[in-house]
């Protein structure tokens, strides 16, 4: 066998977000681009905001020593120093420069941050529904994913982490705002569970890092905060990306920033720059670097969602379907009229419309659509969502 077992393995779990992807795309080309509603993948369709466009230009034009050699592998001081500022200033911390690593995105955040954690066997908790890419990430670094529910609305069951929590605990995963169901966990939820990791890491005698995947966080509606990781739970770690909020996924910047009164500080700052290193990241790209120093005020307009959000929970609900409304990023996770979510997306398919099975997210019962599609693939789809849920009430 010429692949890995392991990744031959992995090959049959691959994520079905890409396989509902790779769907689309052929639809497309056999239907017409119009004639297909694809709510499969989460790429932002937002244009980038002005300033980001003009200092693109304006970097491309300065004469800057080095420009495209290589940057420090922890990213250039007057970024990160740029990003502790904002930090800073959003929260009442104390960061600094040295309290930031600059990652290729949060995807490399996130497995910066588990390479450099992570002994064979150590725990990591994961809430679900959850991000596809989360097992494969721990399972890199030989961690074991331990999965608990969340609670009916997708708030943290803070019972159910502590029933999970054992001498073999490393870290607690959140995503907030959360992929797949847009729910922000507020100040209660986030003040319990660091009170919790408190309480067990003195019982244990150890650090149980809190660690949060943050690529949505300015992407919120209805005035909702966010609160900050950092300030409620000393041992946290957040994972950001610019790729929501600047809409620049394919430009791959992000950042690693750390509570600065984190247990072993200098060990984990250590360790994420040489991580960053040796898994062939070797550093955050640079240009990008230079670009988001000057642009910690920037952000996309995000009440464009808001609005797309709106147009389809509305139409959705009308038709019947059930869900939490999303607070929070770009996605809708509702319930599956029919308990299999993998055949009533099929049933979906044959009225063009592709969204991913809940299961996927390790949430059955449930689909997600991304909602950052044009507004007349939300508005044109609706019929043919009505349209199966009409299907399933007739069989019934």
């Amino acid at each position: 066998m010429t692949v890995a077992r392991k990744i031959k393995a992995s090959l049959t779990k691959s994520s079905m977000i890409r396989k509902m992807f790779e769907e689309g795309a052929a639809m497309k080309k056999k239907f017409g681009a119009d004639k297909v509603y694809d709510f499969s993948l989460g790429n932002p369709n937002v244009d980038p905001p002005e300033e980001f466009k003009k200092e693109l230009i304006n970097i491309a034009a300065e004469k800057i020593a080095l420009k495209h050699g290589y940057a420090p592998n922890a990213g250039f001081a007057d970024t990160r120093q740029a990003i502790a500022q904002k930090i800073n200033k959003a929260h009442g911390l104390k960061l600094g420069a040295d309290n930031i690593v600059m990652s290729c995105g949060a995807a490399g955040a996130l497995n910066v941050i588990f390479k450099s954690i992570l002994d064979p066997g150590d725990e990591v908790i994961v809430p679900t529904p959850y991000f596809v890419e989360y097992p494969f990430y721990i399972d890199n670094y030989r961690g074991v994913v331990k999965f608990i529910n969340t609670n009916d609305d997708f708030s943290l069951n803070i019972n159910a982490i502590e029933e999970a929590i054992n001498e073999n605990t490393k870290a607690v995963l959140i995503n907030t705002p959360n992929n797949p169901t847009g729910k922000v966990y507020d100040k209660k939820n986030i003040s319990d569970l660091a009170e919790l990791l408190n309480r067990k890491g003195a019982e244990l005698l150890k650090s149980i890092y809190l660690i949060s995947d943050e690529p949505y966080s300015e992407i919120v509606y209805d005035n909702i905060p966010v609160p900050s990781i950092l300030k409620a739970y000393k041992n946290a770690i957040i994972a950001y990306s610019y790729s929501k909020t600047l809409s620049l996924p394919g430009e791959r910047i992000g950042y690693i920033a750390v509570n600065p009164d984190i247990d072993h500080a200098n060990d984990l700052q250590n360790a994420f720059i040489l991580c960053t290193r040796i898994l062939g990241f070797v550093h955050a790209p640079a240009l990008m670097q230079r670009i988001v120093a000057k642009l910690q005020n920037a952000k996309i307009d995000a009440s464009v969602y808001q609005k797309k959000r709106d147009l389809l929970c509305d139409g959705l609900a009308k038709a019947g379907y059930k869900f939490e409304k999303p607070q929070g990023a770009f996605y809708l996770f509702a319930k599956s009229p029919i308990p299999d979510d993998v055949e009533f997306v099929k049933m979906l398919l044959k009225k063009n419309i592709l969204v991913v099975p809940g299961s996927g997210f390790g949430g059955p019962g449930y689909f997600r659509a991304a909602y950052c599609v044009d507004d007349a693939t939300i508005i044109n789809s609706l019929p043919g969502f009505t349209e199966a849920i009409k299907e399933i009430t007739e069989i019934k």
